[in-house]
């Protein structure tokens, strides 16, 4: 445990809680588009470019602040790995948009679902980040989100590859999905993130 006399700085927190705010209401968006059928890109792009601000509002402030609340690498690669999460959320949206992927493919949407669910846990977990409040049950929850995301996916690959697709369409599709599987993958890594920030600051 670090112990100072100097005063630390806790505007982080709030900037990790406004990250978390922009994870769950970017990954919400994708999933409405992904439900509707419709473009969702213009939004999540604005989402996008307020995230890029948080991010290096969090990192202007490392460089100006004495005494962190947490190591300064660990702050670092917390804000970064949050803003690529709604990084790639607003590059599936392009992609649909790019490829013309409509109507939407069931299992798209329902890794939809799951990505909006693990939004909310990371949302969540962040607001408990001063005091590592209740990390453990979000970390479960998002793990498990992945597993169900790693299920859909296989799925999803199997019958593009057995319905008679056309080549250009399992190319664009694979790709849909693969980014779809790599936003959730990069959710887990956030929470694992967490997990092990949390164990070293005990």
């Amino acid at each position: 445990m670090r112990l100072s006399v100097v005063p630390q700085e806790r505007r982080f927190y709030g900037l990790f809680k406004r990250q978390g705010e922009l994870v769950a209401e970017s990954l919400a968006q994708l999933r409405n588009g992904l439900l509707e059928g419709q473009s969702r890109h213009p939004g999540l792009r604005d989402l996008e470019h307020q995230c890029d601000d948080v991010t290096h509002e969090i990192y202007n402030l490392i460089n100006h602040t004495f005494v962190t609340p947490l190591e300064r690498e660990d702050i670092y690669d917390l804000a970064s790995s949050l803003d690529d999460v709604v990084d790639l959320a607003e590059e599936v949206s392009d992609k649909m948009d790019l490829y013309r992927c409509y109507p939407i493919a069931p299992p798209a949407r329902a890794m939809g679902e799951a990505l909006a669910k693990a939004g909310v846990e990371l949302a969540k977990a962040l607001e408990g980040l001063d005091g590592f409040k209740n990390l453990e049950p979000r970390r479960l929850a998002v793990h498990s989100l992945e597993n169900e995301g790693d299920r859909i996916t296989r799925t999803a690959l199997a019958e593009l590859f057995a319905n008679g697709q056309s080549a250009a369409d399992l190319i664009k599709w694979k790709d849909i999905y693969d980014l779809l599987e790599a936003t959730m993958d990069q959710c887990e890594h956030v929470a694992n993130l967490l997990e092990a920030i949390s164990i070293k600051n005990a």
